[in-house]
């Protein structure tokens, strides 16, 4: 069963160069504008806008989401959750992108997340989630109408090393507690030719608030 509240995220790595005007205001003033970010594909494009977010130093990426918010759609007869904020872009067919992820954990459910966006019945994320143990670990869903939902790793403290890519139509889900020794989570497929978006989320579904960090941002056009 799934619960609901907010979050925030950073992302880093990628030398986020250039910076549009709106990213060097206030982060309170600053909702729906979008950073550019260096290696990424452009636009970068707010899929439901955060509470703030902020560019400090060039490289890190704050994205502050709002309360109760989430992203799932459950088997079990509740109603959908669609709010969580999505900072999207469009990657090329093969590709991969990582990030090391920090979470300030406070509620169940709080995670930073990496997205894989179709339509609003086909997606997929890879979080760093707070479960219902009350225990950090990876969490992956992957939705073609309806949600699964699958807890695969505990993490031990704050931080851990997403990635995914995709070759053809596989899609390969992954997590590291160092940067260099990767674990598989799943893989799986969306389909075949797919107006495909990737990108990063904030969420705290049961929350008052929590910031997720992303640092080293890589991203690869390539199979």
């Amino acid at each position: 069963m799934r619960f609901y509240a907010p979050c925030t995220v950073l992302f880093t790595g990628l030398a986020l160069a250039a910076l549009t005007l709106a990213a060097q205001t206030p982060a309170s003033s600053n909702q729906e504008a979008a950073p550019v970010i260096e290696g990424l594909p452009g636009p970068l494009i707010w899929q439901h806008p955060p509470t703030s977010w902020k560019v400090e130093g060039g490289k890190t990426l704050s994205i502050t989401g709002g309360k109760q918010t989430d992203w799932y759609d459950s088997a079990m007869n509740e109603a959908p959750r669609d709010n969580s904020t999505r900072l999207l872009f469009k990657p090329t067919d093969d590709f991969e992108l990582s990030a090391k992820v920090n979470v300030d954990f406070h509620s169940q459910w709080d995670s930073g997340v990496l997205v894989l966006y179709v339509n609003d019945s086909l997606w997929a994320k890879l979080c760093f989630e707070m479960t219902l143990e009350k225990h950090p670990a990876i969490v992956s869903v992957v939705t073609r109408g309806l949600s699964d939902d699958n807890i695969s790793i505990p993490i031990k403290g704050s931080s851990v090393y997403l990635k995914m890519t995709k070759s053809g139509h596989a899609i390969f889900f992954f997590a590291s507690e160092d940067g260099q020794n990767w674990s598989i989570v799943r893989i799986f497929s969306l389909g075949d030719h797919l107006d495909l978006r990737a990108g990063f989320s904030s969420q705290s579904p049961t929350g008052e608030g929590c910031t997720t960090t992303f640092t080293q941002i890589r991203y690869l056009p390539k199979k």
